[in-house]
């Protein structure tokens, strides 16, 4: 196979390996003539394109012709412009079917006092400002001692934010940390704060609410002389109640997985982002529960999700999660359409809603049962929207702090990083993958060499599974890369 036409309507189709100008490809039965080279991953026009007539991949529009394209024409950035626009109204228009339930497999997890489930027995360290950064991070060598069999880490997470912030700035700030403090992979967690800063302990209760003492324990650095020492005997006493819990059998039913695609190229909307939606659809058909985020990467593929939702409430929302994203935008004088990244477009990804119609194929075909707000605890089994930025890190950890036990995140480019939880590298290319084997989990390269989407789901299945028992294999967790970042929109004192 040399090349793929996606969907039947489509204009273009997709190189899978390096092609020559002068080459003649078959597409479907139809043979073509290629009048330029054109680099795997990459678009080449299979029908005659008229200026200003749509290019369609997926089925859908990615974008206008810029000029004239003939048939063999390589189609990309310089003949390609964005149809992606502002403020648009909408109509509900539902199309979707409810998935047939499956019987839910099991994983071995951690059941938790207030019955909610995590997949590792950690004790975390979170400031409420990055001015005891450094103070956590000590607090977190001295602690090392209190570790047992039973305990999977004791980790710090720091962070800039927490002072100096006004109004929903420090509010989303302190809903962040909130969902955090509530994650049941932390079997306990010490909270940190210095005491003078806009988001201090006493504000962050305030969203909180009720909370279990003997789980979370909340520590005010300037009320002690030794606020080190403090904190480490907080520690200890929060180890020896981490050290309580075990492992035992755990429905499918119970796991939230977070969906997130980062440095993604012409293959993602291919292979990764696709199995990743026919295992998002599997758990969900089990009783479980996925998150979709990066708004800005459902904008030109945002009617794909708005057809899927269940009732014209959550249309609204949904509505309103892309308008206001789109106003946050321009809020800053910044373009809506300002992406694909530069290693997109060199990885054969033209527009934004090229980009948008692959990212958005990480969910399935799921209806979509709930929109949530950034630092949204999830709420109900099925599919939710939530609203965050695209950025790796940040979305990544906004999926967390809503309750995702482990991110899936597929790429086409590579990228070593990870947050707080497991956070699971599924590769769009097989090159990719032999290259970075030291990033990547699940090279979903192969179903371009002759797998079947099936032998994949069942890898990948088993995989989620595995990591969810407490296997480390996610690569990032194995080499420790668990960094935290929050979304921030406003005035800094």
């Amino acid at each position: 196979m040399q090349a793929i036409k996606i969907h039947k309507n489509d204009n273009v189709a997709v190189a899978v390996a390096d092609l020559k100008s002068g080459q003649t490809v078959s597409v479907n039965g139809q043979d073509i003539y290629l009048k330029n080279d054109i680099p795997a991953g990459h678009k080449f026009a299979i029908n005659d394109i008229k200026s200003n007539e749509k290019v369609i991949k997926y089925g859908y529009s990615i974008g206008l012709a810029a000029d004239d394209i003939t048939v063999g024409q390589h189609v990309h950035t310089h003949n390609v412009r964005s149809d992606v626009n502002g403020i648009l109204e909408y109509t509900y228009n539902p199309s979707f079917s409810e998935l047939e339930p499956i019987e839910p497999e099991t994983f071995l997890g951690y059941r938790r006092a207030n019955s909610t489930v995590g997949i590792r027995n950690e004790v975390w360290i979170i400031p409420t400002v990055g001015c005891v950064n450094n103070t956590v991070k000590e607090m977190e060598r001295k602690a090392q001692g209190f570790l047992t069999e039973n305990i999977d880490g004791i980790k710090c997470f720091t962070h800039p934010y927490g002072c100096s912030q006004l109004g929903d700035d420090q509010l989303n700030t302190l809903k962040f940390l909130s969902g955090m403090i509530k994650h049941p992979n932390a079997a306990a967690v010490l909270v940190v704060g210095l005491g003078c800063e806009n988001g201090n302990i006493d504000e962050l209760k305030k969203v909180l609410g009720d909370y279990d003492e003997a789980r979370v324990k909340l520590l005010v650095c300037q009320e002690h002389s030794d606020e080190v020492k403090a904190g480490v005997k907080l520690l200890k006493d929060l180890c020896r109640y981490a050290d309580t819990f075990r492992r035992e059998p755990i429905p499918a039913s119970e796991l939230v997985i977070g969906l997130k695609c980062g440095g993604s190229d012409g293959f993602s909307g291919l292979t990764a982002n696709p199995l990743l939606g026919q295992i998002s659809d599997k758990l969900i058909a089990m009783g479980g529960s996925a998150i979709l985020t990066e708004v800005p990467e459902m904008f030109g593929a945002e009617t794909v999700l708005m057809e899927r939702c269940k009732t014209e409430a959550l249309f609204r929302k949904t509505v309103d999660l892309i308008n206001n994203f789109k106003r946050y935008f321009m809020k800053y004088g910044e373009r809506v359409d300002e992406n694909p990244s530069p290693g997109n477009k060199q990885g054969g990804i033209t527009t934004l809603a090229d980009k948008s119609l692959g990212c958005v194929q990480k969910c399935g075909t799921a209806p979509v049962c709930d929109v949530l707000e950034y630092g949204e605890a999830v709420k109900t089994h099925g599919l939710s929207l939530l609203s965050a930025p695209g950025n790796d890190l940040v979305a990544s950890c906004a999926l967390m702090a809503s309750g995702a036990h482990m991110v899936l995140f597929t790429t086409g480019r590579g990228t070593p990083f990870g947050c707080p939880v497991p956070t699971v590298k599924i590769s769009s290319n097989s090159t990719l993958f032999e290259k970075k084997k030291n990033w990547i989990d699940l090279d979903a390269g192969r179903m371009l060499s002759g797998e079947t989407p099936e032998m994949l789901q069942n890898e990948l299945l088993e995989l989620i599974l595995d990591i969810a028992s407490g296997k480390v294999t996610a690569k990032s967790e194995a080499l420790d890369n668990r960094d935290l970042s929050i979304f921030k929109d406003g005035v800094t004192l």
